[in-house]
């Protein structure tokens, strides 16, 4: 395994890529919810199911593809649609926080505190 150096993204680095983030997180919401919905028609069981296997390996696809553009889907409720991009604010290592439901990247977070410790980007980096 090689160890990569992190790219950190201003917001409006990651703000360009968004409209291929959100066309990737809806199909790994899309094929979540089909995977749910066949989960819960089988009571749970899906390791044998091929249908539910295809839909688990295309959602791994578009995560790796989100992890190859940079950033990092961290909704494995497949519900929201979250995904995080590594930055740096005021020389602290944080992450941009962005929601499927949201149209722009405008929040941010640490390590440490997670999605429940979501910040407001100071505005002077949006600009």
């Amino acid at each position: 395994m090689t160890d990569t150096a992190i790219k950190y993204w201003s917001p409006k680095e990651a703000e360009k890529t968004l409209p291929l983030v959100k066309q990737i997180v809806r199909d790994i919401l899309e094929k979540g919810y089909m995977v749910k919905t066949i989960a819960e028609s089988l009571g749970g069981e899906i390791t044998e199911n091929t249908e539910a296997q295809k839909y688990i390996s295309e959602i791994n696809g578009f995560i790796k593809e989100l992890e190859e553009i940079g950033c990092s889907f961290k909704d494995w409720n497949f519900s929201i649609g979250l995904v995080d991009f590594p930055a740096l604010i005021n020389g602290e290592e944080v992450e941009l926080c962005w929601r499927s439901d949201e149209e722009n990247i405008l929040y941010y977070h640490t390590h440490e505190e997670g999605y429940k410790g979501r910040k407001r980007i100071p505005e002077e980096l949006l600009n």
